[in-house]
């Protein structure tokens, strides 16, 4: 009797399993021929390995690197991303395809015809990448820096910018982003749009040295500076900076400092201009004013070249807020890593600085001159 009733349950069973199957299997769509010829006439088949592998300076303006720094790039996150079935979209494409997006800020609709991927894969390829290139990238491009290399920085600023025993500019930009779901108004800035908050800390030669990202948009440089993790180490001493040294051709020992703008609080470790109205009547202050403006412009030029060469910071970046922190970490790097090339090479960058284009009026702004005095 036992035997029987276990017999009919277990057959019940298989039954409700071929009706599930019966019912999903006749739920699903059938794939539509845009994706089914990817390998065939997808962007990556079609355009790069016919046409860009070929020509350099048109490999370097699709992807923003040369085909040397993509295969480095490559090498580094290969592992992470490389498909566990054969005849899935290869490591490589999807390099292509989240240095595409960087480059240009197209939405996933647009990238879904170009590399015949669906975009709901496709933000899942962009997540996955970004996420390996933050890993592998930070250790190599924005390492902690030592306190030689500061010390360096600090006699580049001086030959360059004369400006003594200054080991960085700082400064902070909004980078502008779709409303991220029940954030209420914390992303939502002074210039009334939703951003989030990239404050970096930048050399004399226009790379970046460290960089906090993912504040809210409602918050000022000075308080963002105050709880950042670099911030938090200057404070305390533990981020390496040289110890006093004295000015040029005096006997003056004087801290390191950055050099920040209004919106930062006067300290120890940070040196600002005067107020227009004390520079007024005495020459000295507006020569010292002039100088400190003068060498904080490497930030301003640092998120001009940024922002010119990946484009995504030109558009609403609709993208959750912690992978938009993987994207602003990952350019930063890309960055350093351009910059590298070019200070190696000393000639002209690839990517021309061009003037007569509008700048992003509503994205990479100052953030608002709140703060100490």
């Amino acid at each position: 009797m036992k035997r029987e009733l276990l017999k009919r349950l277990i057959e019940d069973e298989e039954e409700d399993d071929e009706i599930i199957w019966f019912l999903l299997s006749s739920k699903r769509k059938k794939v539509d021929s845009l994706y089914t010829s990817r390998v065939e006439e997808g962007s990556y088949q079609i355009l790069i390995k016919r046409h860009l592998n070929a020509k350099e300076l048109k490999f370097r303006k699709y992807c923003r690197l040369n085909k040397t720094q993509f295969k480095f790039v490559l090498s580094l996150i290969e592992n992470d991303i490389r498909p566990m079935k054969k005849g899935s979209i290869t490591a490589e494409e999807k390099l292509f395809l989240t240095l595409r997006f960087l480059a240009t800020g197209e939405t996933y609709a647009s990238l879904d015809f170009n590399y015949r991927i669906s975009a709901s894969y496709i933000s899942r390829i962009v997540q996955q990448v970004l996420a390996s290139l933050r890993k592998n990238l930070v250790p190599i491009f924005l390492p902690m820096p030592t306190e030689d290399q500061l010390k360096q920085t600090s006699g580049h600023f001086w030959n360059r910018w004369n400006v003594p025993n200054c080991f960085g500019a700082i400064d902070g930009k909004h980078v502008r982003i779709k409303a991220p779901q029940n954030s209420g108004s914390i992303f939502f800035n002074y210039k009334d749009y939703y951003s989030t908050v990239l404050l970096a800390i930048v050399d004399a030669n226009c790379k970046f040295i460290a960089v906090d990202v993912g504040s809210y948009g409602k918050e000022g440089d000075s308080g963002i500076f105050k709880k950042s993790a670099m911030g938090k180490r200057i404070c305390s001493g533990q981020f390496n900076v040289p110890q006093s040294a004295p000015l040029p051709g005096t006997d003056i020992l004087t801290p390191h400092y950055l050099i920040g703008d209004d919106a930062f609080a006067l300290d120890v470790y940070m040196m600002k201009p005067y107020y227009r109205n004390h520079v007024r009547n005495d020459r000295d202050k507006a020569i010292f004013n002039y100088r400190i403006c003068r060498a904080r412009r490497v930030t301003e030029n640092a998120f001009g070249l940024l922002s010119q060469v990946f484009r995504v910071l030109y558009t609403p970046i609709a993208i959750k807020p912690e992978l938009c922190d993987d994207l602003i970490i990952t350019i930063c790097c890309l960055h350093n890593l351009l910059r590298d090339a070019y200070l190696e090479n000393n000639g002209i960058p690839y990517y021309r600085y061009d003037r007569k284009k509008p700048k992003p009026t509503e994205n990479m702004i100052p953030l608002a001159r709140r703060g100490g005095s």
